[in-house]
């Protein structure tokens, strides 16, 4: 009975430890995931710390804290669109991404969206074919398939979901003018364009993992 017990018990063990094999896209040079980051631990197996309200969000941020959400906080919207997640997330040391892939610098967004034809074009590319609301719907000939996830601003308040899609890089803002800040890449359902910006440690955006080489 005690081997028995033994055997389940180490099954059990691995099952919960077991990764899931994700879906993967070659994309000139680059090997990205096809989905959305959607954990919640880190590579280590601990846990990432969830905000279940807009104060827990805030909370986290206000104390430069790892946290994720779900928009709006309803776990249905992470089945489509994965978990949000602050910068202290993105850069803590016990890493978000899974063993074996890595949170793309803003060198390597760079050379994501210059393969696919620039900032002026490569939204259209990259975004899914359906889901962005206004017809502004992508091609995603590459299988990219960036979704119109929204984001979540330091207070805990949600937008965008349908119209927008962000995604952080690993890459801290420098120099005096962007203290706190990280850069990210921004793409909406009236433009084309894949924008850079510098934003607040403490929002929350999607997070795309790129294969280590």
């Amino acid at each position: 009975m005690k081997q028995i017990l033994l055997f389940l018990s180490l099954t059990l063990t691995f099952s919960n430890n077991a990764q899931t094999p994700l879906k993967e896209i070659k994309i000139g040079s680059q090997t990205w995931v096809a989905t959305n980051l959607n954990t919640s631990k880190f590579a280590n197996g601990e846990l990432i710390p969830q905000a279940k309200t807009a104060a827990d969000w805030q909370k986290a941020g206000q104390d430069g804290k790892p946290v994720w959400a779900y928009y709006n906080f309803l776990p249905e919207n992470g089945k489509k669109y994965g978990r949000i997640y602050n910068w202290h997330a993105v850069n803590d040391k016990r890493g978000l991404a899974p063993k074996g892939y890595k949170i793309p610098t803003d060198v390597e967004w760079k050379t994501l969206v210059d393969y696919c034809g620039g900032i002026m074009e490569a939204g259209k590319k990259l975004k899914s074919a359906t889901g962005w609301k206004d017809k502004g719907n992508g091609t995603a000939p590459n299988g990219f398939n960036a979704l119109p996830g929204g984001f979540c601003l330091e207070d805990g308040t949600f937008f965008g979901l349908e119209a927008t899609g962000a995604w952080w890089t690993s890459t801290a803002g420098t120099g005096i003018e962007y203290v706190n800040t990280s850069w990210d890449r921004y793409m909406e359902a009236e433009k084309n364009t894949v924008e850079t910006y510098s934003e607040s440690l403490a929002v929350g955006f999607s997070v795309r993992c790129l294969k280590k080489k």
